[in-house]
């Protein structure tokens, strides 16, 4: 089938997203599938989809759009065959996602100046695990890096955090639990200029602040950077678990609103039989989406390429 085809060159493109997204694609993606296995398009398709993509996490506000973009594709292309709608909802799915790349920022790399990662999220998001993963995913760039343990708030997180430092051969700048995270950033980004490093990526205290005190001390922390690296932080990460759905989309708003969010990571896509989180983040918030989780291994994170994420939903592999 030539649809196939054209999913299998994209999926193939970047494995570690098909796998990924295994439970999703044979879960309720599976069943969004077979709806188009009918003879004609009908009323009741569109009501099934509305629930399976409802199921699915995208939101009510996403589904129905993307539901009224389908049904105006059919008017106006007069399309009475099914599997040829099912093309369509992909290309509006595409379509959707792009806001999640549209506006991401070219990263610039240069060696020996700290390319400085702040990296937010609430606590059991994933975000020290993201934080390995985005380190090793730098080394395997040949790039230098270096962590912070920025969550003084948490023994766990720091000692966490150290365990991934030995495993990936990274060292950690950290201090002991309730130190003042400004001064572990300090000597983080000191540590950072005397040794040449490329890469340095900073954990943060995984709590909902308010607005205003999480405003604070991230603009505290800015400060401490800019002392070292003027541009610093030039990315900020934000980590959300897809498997807490639309309460992930809530978590990303507030952290939106005040922490300057930049770019978005997607954690633990391979535990979930949904995902589609990442269709209310882009049409909700416009931030880019770069990464996504796809296992417990440092090597289970890919960049997010939203075409293939899209085309993974709805082709297996060994088909």
């Amino acid at each position: 089938m030539i649809l196939n085809r054209l999913f299998k060159r994209r999926v193939e493109e970047q494995p570690e997203i098909q796998e990924g997204l295994k439970k999703t694609r044979r879960g309720i993606f599976a069943d969004i599938t077979a709806l188009f296995d009918r003879s004609a398009i009908d009323e009741e398709l569109y009501e099934d989809l509305e629930a399976l993509l409802i199921q699915a996490d995208l939101g009510v506000d996403t589904t129905l759009e993307l539901v009224e973009a389908l049904r105006e594709d059919v008017r106006r292309e007069r399309i009475t065959d099914p599997a040829r709608a099912r093309e369509f909802l992909r290309d509006e799915m595409v379509k959707l996602l792009e806001n999640a790349t549209r506006n991401r920022k070219v990263k610039i790399y240069q060696r020996g100046v700290p390319f400085v990662t702040l990296v937010v999220g609430v606590n059991g998001t994933g975000k020290t695990t993201t934080i390995a993963k985005l380190a090793n995913f730098h080394k395997s760039r040949n790039r230098n890096v270096m962590l912070v343990a920025g969550d003084t708030f948490r023994a766990a997180a720091i000692d966490q955090l150290k365990i991934w430092g030995e495993r990936l051969n990274v060292p950690v700048i950290a201090h002991a639990q309730e130190a003042d995270p400004g001064a572990v950033v300090f000597d983080g980004m000191q540590a950072a200029h005397a040794r040449n490093v490329d890469i340095l990526i900073v954990d943060t205290a995984g709590r909902l602040h308010t607005k205003f005190n999480l405003m604070e001390e991230l603009a505290k922390i800015r400060r401490i950077m800019q002392k070292t690296v003027p541009n610093a932080p030039q990315e900020v990460l934000l980590v959300i678990d897809a498997t807490t759905g639309q309460n992930g989309l809530v978590q990303a708003k507030k952290f939106a609103e005040s922490a300057g969010i930049t770019d978005i990571a997607i954690a633990k896509l391979d535990g979930t039989a949904r995902g589609g989180i990442a269709f209310a983040i882009s049409r909700e918030l416009g931030i880019p989406i770069s990464y996504i989780g796809t296992g417990e291994k440092a090597t289970d994170f890919a960049e997010f390429n939203h075409e293939a994420f899209v085309d993974a939903l709805f082709f297996e592999g060994d088909e």
